[in-house]
């Protein structure tokens, strides 16, 4: 088309071609990694002389009006949350027809990495990362972001600072716009954006969505730090997504033995199929949890007692206050019967 800008092109191999090369001021070093919308490189921000983690957005977003105009509005609210566990927004914009996002590069691996290395983790430490999350959602909530793609492969797990805070975790993703995305067609039909595993039964059935969509997203994410898997396992799509919408959650304790019976209605109540079932918001259910995994901590063991006598034994000596008496009764003589 005469006069139309020729947009980046980002192929579909491991190899995108933009490394050494500089877009928006920013010059590409690596690639950190990719979903069907996106890839995000390691890039050098040229004008600070500092790292980011910057974001390309597939080129036929920006050709959708609608979804430049909700792009620009969503990455300015996301940029304007000041909060510890969101990765900071530091600039969104369009060059040369491709949207981009620059953030903060957060130095670490995804909890998706973190459980692929190490499998189910310990309760505490499952439930330090999940309050971290929680406290990043409800936050986004309360500027009235959805998330809508709570998984593994957004939850940044960075080195924390000191013993009692061994990790400080980051939640990425919040300025693709997913509800931009499946608002403007972009979505073909019977399409959604959000993740199989993790995907709320509200998003499948196209039914409005607000904050306790994240609420489920989280009790799939918690439920496989806890076990090692998500919830709901199926051969299948079709399977999976039938699951979500109406099979009950697995009890949490069944799936790993040892863990608290009180944990089963947290979880189960954060994965309710309606949502005015779940927690109102992201922290109360993991504070549920984390009071539900406190309970079954198992009582101190008393010290053993020491080991019963074997074979007949004299009787114990009486109490010194109480020797007059048992004296008086021993040295009566017996009477004989008659």
């Amino acid at each position: 088309m005469p006069g139309a800008t020729r947009g980046t092109d980002l192929p579909a191999g491991r190899d995108t071609g933009l490394l050494g090369k500089k877009i928006a001021g920013y010059l590409v070093q690596g690639e950190l990694g990719r979903g069907g919308m996106a890839v995000v490189y390691r890039a050098r921000d040229l004008r600070l002389d500092r790292t980011v983690a910057l974001k390309l957005l597939a080129p036929e977003l920006a050709r959708n009006d609608t979804f430049r105009k909700r792009f620009a509005h969503e990455s300015k609210v996301a940029a304007a949350i000041d909060h510890p566990h969101i990765v900071p927004v530091f600039e969104a914009g369009e060059t040369e027809g491709v949207l981009y996002i620059a953030m903060r590069y957060v130095p670490g691996q995804d909890l998706r990495a973190v459980l692929d290395r190490e499998g189910p983790l310990p309760p505490a430490k499952a439930a330090r990362i999940a309050v971290q999350v929680a406290s990043a959602l409800d936050a986004a909530h309360a500027h009235d972001l959805v998330h809508r793609d709570v998984k593994p492969g957004n939850i940044l797990v960075a080195e924390g600072t000191d013993s009692e805070h061994p990790e400080h975790v980051y939640l990425a993703d919040f300025g693709l716009t997913k509800k931009s995305l499946s608002l403007t067609g972009i979505t073909t039909v019977g399409q959604f954006v959000g993740t199989l595993d993790y995907v709320a039964p509200e998003q499948i059935a196209g039914r409005p969505v607000d904050g306790r969509c994240d609420v489920y997203s989280l009790g799939c994410v918690v439920f496989e730090t806890l076990t090692g898997a998500p919830p709901f396992r199926r051969d299948d799509d079709m399977a999976l997504l039938w699951a979500h919408q109406y099979d009950p959650p697995p009890r949490l304790s069944a799936e790993r033995p040892g863990l608290p019976e009180a944990a089963d209605a947290v979880l189960a109540k954060a994965l309710a199929k309606a949502p005015e079932e779940r927690y109102g918001t992201c922290l109360e259910f993991v504070f549920a949890l984390r009071t539900a995994l406190e309970s079954g901590r198992p009582a101190v063991a008393a010290p053993a007692a020491a080991p019963a006598p074997q074979g007949p034994q004299p009787p114990p000596e009486p109490p010194r206050w109480a020797q007059p008496v048992f004296r008086g009764i021993v040295e009566r003589p017996e009477r004989s019967p008659g």
